[in-house]
């Protein structure tokens, strides 16, 4: 499960225990969609394309009663633990309907918003992410729809449900690249560190930031700029990535090679983004004002 609110400079005054104003505004202002809980609803839930399993707000299982499920071992972006579940009898997102989900009940304050949408509810699914419009949209019927001329369409294999994909490389080195929209920074593992960084003289100053879990759990991990990637063709220069071997990493079986968690803030640098589970395929929809690169930061 790896929805994540990073933690440091500004961002540490947005997620004070304190001000629970504040949280609720943050809640409210992300990206979400529309979900039918036992013919219930609509409530709103994001989607997190880096979670097996789909989740639900404490406060949403309380109000609609739902009963008690059995314990799980919740794997997090900051460890694993024991949690309670309660039992769905359906949720409904777009046209696709799962029945007799034992649903994690986890603090709608580490959520973000009343639930997420894990693979479970994917897989048969496309997803679109709309950055200029700030909206997300699970889209209807079975066929995917045309490709534009500024869309760059990249082939990718599911593992464990996961979007991982096929055209991702530093220096025309391959690495894993995992779509990862449930967190909110951009993940690397030691071993990319090692890859971008190793051999450099002066490496980049880092930042350390604390990302927090949808459990509530908390690791450190440290912020740097990595110079570039290029993602199916389009070169991604200066991003900033949060690197610690977060669990996830080993439980995709990419913990001993580069690999990278792709969270939102580096899918905004697109207009839009089409996450078609169905057919394994990630299309990226250049903005505008883009050329031939994307530059995150000078």
């Amino acid at each position: 499960m790896s929805a994540l609110n990073p933690t440091g400079s500004d961002l540490a005054d947005a997620l004070s225990p304190d001000d629970e104003s504040i949280k609720l505004r943050e809640i409210m202002n992300r990206m979400a969609v529309s979900v039918s809980v036992n013919g219930k609803g609509p409530f709103r839930f994001l989607i997190d394309s880096g979670a097996d399993r789909s989740v639900i707000g404490d406060a949403l299982a309380e109000r609609l009663s739902l009963p008690p499920g059995k314990t799980v071992r919740l794997h997090g972006m900051a460890g694993a633990r024991s949690v309670n579940t309660v039992q769905l009898s359906s949720l409904q997102v777009g046209s696709n309907t799962i029945q007799g989900i034992h649903a994690p009940a986890l603090s709608e304050t580490y959520i973000g918003a009343q639930g997420l949408l894990g693979v479970d509810a994917l897989v048969n699914q496309r997803v679109l992410l709309d950055f200029e419009k700030t909206t997300m949209t699970v889209l209807a019927g079975r066929r995917a729809p045309p490709v534009d001329e500024d869309e760059i369409v990249v082939t990718a294999r599911r593992r464990f449900g996961q979007l991982i994909l096929a055209e991702a490389d530093i220096d025309r080195d391959k690495i894993y690249a995992i779509i990862d929209t449930g967190s909110q920074v951009t993940i690397g593992n030691t071993a990319l560190r090692e890859k971008v960084f190793a051999k450099r003289k002066n490496p980049p100053p880092t930042v350390p930031i604390t990302l927090i879990s949808v459990t509530g759990q908390a690791t450190v991990a440290d912020l740097a700029v990595m110079p570039r990637i290029r993602i199916g063709g389009v070169d991604m220069r200066n991003v900033p990535v949060a690197f610690t071997d977060a669990p996830p990493f080993a439980l995709f079986g990419v913990s001993k090679v580069p690999a990278m968690l792709i969270g939102t803030d580096v899918l905004q640098g697109f207009r839009r983004v089409l996450l078609d589970f169905r057919d394994k395929k990630v299309r990226f929809q250049l903005r505008r004002s883009s050329a031939a690169d994307i530059v995150f930061k000078d």
